[in-house]
């Protein structure tokens, strides 16, 4: 875990960066993939063009496209994304640089290109400024010229460069010019032009103006002035933009933070959209119209309704983020005799702080008497649908519940926290998968949300729902469950068990328990046949299901798991000591005493700080923050992942010190 704690003070360009929340994997499998997909095009190309097969364009576009492919792989070795080891990287890289410029060294490519990006778009000092700084009358002509450039900036740096280096590069230029005079004296000229010459430079046109124009022209801040500046980011139509630029349309991320592989920019852009903006990102559309920050939300807001054919996107926003909102009551619906369904009227000022993921959930907060009672709700509505709503479930002597089912009216206001949690899976109208769900009474919210999300964003996906009840008349959304039924009668199957109907089936009477769930792992549901799992429910149960799950072959990473509420342990001192706490919250730092036993959550309370916590059982991920000093240890944990874990992401409601001095941000 990182020492520092220090919060940045400033929105400046030089301000620390967000952490993307990507590393260096031990080996890039997509890299791998890419690499071996184009040696594999180019040599059936070039066969091709020896056997004359195909015409002559075809066998120029097919060699020229697997060039452009393998500028990519050159360009992760480059910047060591490709592995944790150094020989990886350097193995790949000069590989790939013998297709794309045999002029150079692999090593010469790698210095030219990290001083790129040390000084991207400072004229003198910028080897790419021969094509982003191009007259618009020019650049056409620069394109296909990119690499040239890069000689004349290795001689005027031969003397910073290792021997080996400038040996290397000098033999390949001399080696490269040999076997062009050879070809053209023994009338050979042709082939290797058309196996090889032609294709590199039509990819080099393609590649100066899909990596170097498009992100940096027309830009003036250079690289140490502002590097939220210095390239942009190019969004709309990212269907098409992001295979085909193998995710250059990001071209930001990559500059402010290169080690992070080609194939995450645009996860690591959503993790901290909104910070970037904050910090004056450059963003362009697809139609080259440049946007300001604001300029770019009102855009995301005036796009929503292509939401059924774009990625849902992530509503990005940091923990410190977290606050609650007086928000009025629309409605109040009444679902079963022990449930009411409640939609809320979001102003439209805070419609962004509202957005949400499918399988989120919100933390409510009033006054009932005098006492303060927060609750947390999983959000039911659809992501796409515009609308926020929460279903409560009557809980004997539950506080809210009976509120909720006996008092509240529509015109009432009740305190929202911005959307939290994780339950959710990314979704992609591109992608054909099979999900499935198991949820017992009210644990159907989030579920709902993903179900009716997941049926609209991606036609291809089906979807699998196993839902318990008492009976049908205790179904929560029951008749909603059966129109979406029968609008994707082709792609939903929902399957009711119930525990007290002796009408029922019997295979589908009882409770849901692992005998159940094993008949269906056997046939219809088993594990190799299902992308992504979903369980919510009692925390007893869903603890037994994800264990068979894994059991019978399951991926960990695709059994989602959300909890009715935690385990509320028993305050004790045995082993614990009182400690310092350092609570980072909302931009400032408070310091506080921690007695023995106390948790990091109960001890800024306490102390009187307006930390962001719901269920208090490790339930809801409310109270998440990021360790930055000391160590903590968690009694339990139910939300967060095993990577979130290994970030040094805790849940406060549940971690007590485990050395004197301890730092936690909210903000992570």
């Amino acid at each position: 875990m990182a020492t520092s704690t220090e919060l940045p003070t400033s929105r400046g360009p030089r301000q620390a960066l967000p952490d993307p929340g990507e590393r260096v994997p031990r080996i890039s499998w997509p890299i791998v993939g890419i690499f071996s997909g184009a040696i594999a095009l180019f040599a059936a190309s070039t066969w091709a063009a020896l056997a004359d097969v195909l015409p002559v364009p075809v066998t120029i576009g097919l060699s020229a496209t697997a060039i452009f492919v393998l500028f990519t792989v050159l360009h992760d070795a480059s910047h060591y994304s490709i592995s944790t080891h150094g020989w990886v990287n350097a193995a790949f890289g000069r590989i790939a640089m013998f297709f794309v410029s045999p002029l150079i060294s692999f090593r010469s490519f790698a210095f030219i290109h990290i001083e790129h990006h040390r000084n991207t778009n400072d004229g003198d000092n910028d080897p790419d400024h021969f094509i982003s700084g191009s007259p618009l009358w020019q650049a056409p002509l620069r394109f296909g010229l990119m690499d040239f450039p890069y000689l004349s900036f290795i001689v005027r740096n031969v003397r910073r460069r290792p021997r080996v280096e400038v040996v290397e590069t000098s033999l390949l230029l001399v080696t490269s010019t040999a076997v062009i005079l050879a070809c053209a004296l023994t009338g050979h000229f042709w082939t290797l032009a058309l196996v090889y010459l032609i294709p590199e430079r039509v990819a080099m046109f393609v590649l100066a103006w899909w990596f170097d124009w498009l992100p940096h022209h027309d830009l003036k801040d250079t690289q140490q002035e502002n590097r939220y500046r210095a390239t942009r980011n190019r969004v709309g139509a990212e269907w098409v933009l992001t295979p085909l630029l193998l995710s250059q349309n990001y071209h930001l991320v990559h500059h402010l933070h290169p080690s992070v592989p080609f194939y995450r920019y645009v996860a690591a852009w959503q993790r901290n959209e909104e910070e970037y903006l904050e910090r004056g990102a450059a963003i362009g559309t697809a139609f080259g119209q440049q946007l300001t920050p604001d300029e770019y939300r009102d855009w995301k807001r005036l796009n929503g309704r292509m939401r059924r054919l774009l990625p849902l996107r992530k509503a990005a926003r940091s923990l410190s983020a977290l606050g609650f909102h007086t928000i009025p009551v629309s409605s109040v619906d009444k679902l079963t005799n022990e449930s009411v369904l409640i939609n809320f009227a979001v102003p439209e000022e805070l419609k962004d702080q509202f957005l949400f993921e499918p399988g989120q959930h919100l933390t409510v907060r009033t006054k009932i008497g005098t006492k303060e009672v927060r609750r947390s709700y999983s959000i039911c509505s659809s992501a796409d649908s515009g609308t926020l709503a929460i279903a409560v479930k009557h809980i004997p002597d539950g506080i809210f519940s009976t509120f909720a089912m006996e008092h509240l009216r529509p015109g009432d206001t009740l305190d929202l926290m911005t959307p939290t949690g994780s339950f959710g899976a990314p979704l992609n109208p591109l992608a054909v998968k099979r999900y499935a769900a198991i949820a017992v009474g009210s644990g159907i919210t989030p579920v709902l949300s993903i179900l009716r999300t997941t049926l609209v964003v991606e036609p291809e996906s089906s979807f699998t729902l196993i839902y318990g009840n008492r009976d049908a008349e205790s179904t929560m959304f029951r008749r909603e469950l059966d129109d979406l039924e029968a609008r994707y009668a082709d792609r939903l199957r929902i399957v009711h068990v119930h525990s007290r109907d002796p009408r029922h089936p019997p295979l589908l009477s009882g409770r849901i328990d692992r005998t159940k769930l094993d008949h269906w792992l056997d046939s219809e549901l088993a594990p190799s046949l299902v992308d992504e799992w979903f369980l919510c429910g009692p925390v007893d149960l869903v603890a037994d299901l994800r264990e068979l799950l894994i059991e019978r072959g399951a991926n960990t990473d695709h059994v989602h798991v959300e909890i009715f509420q935690g385990y509320r342990t028993l305050r004790s001192t045995d082993g614990f000591d009182a400690a310092t706490v350092v609570v980072g919250l909302s931009g400032r730092q408070h310091e506080v005493k921690l007695a023995a036993g106390d948790t990091v959550l109960e001890s800024a309370l306490k102390s009187g700080i307006e930390a962001p916590y719901a269920c208090l059982g490790g339930a809801c991920g409310t109270c998440k923050a990021k360790v930055t000093l000391g160590s903590v240890v968690m009694d339990q944990n139910f939300v967060l992942s095993k990577a979130d874990v290994k970030d040094g992401y805790v849940l406060t409601c549940q971690s007590r010190p485990t050395t004197p001095s301890v730092t936690v941000d909210y903000q992570g």
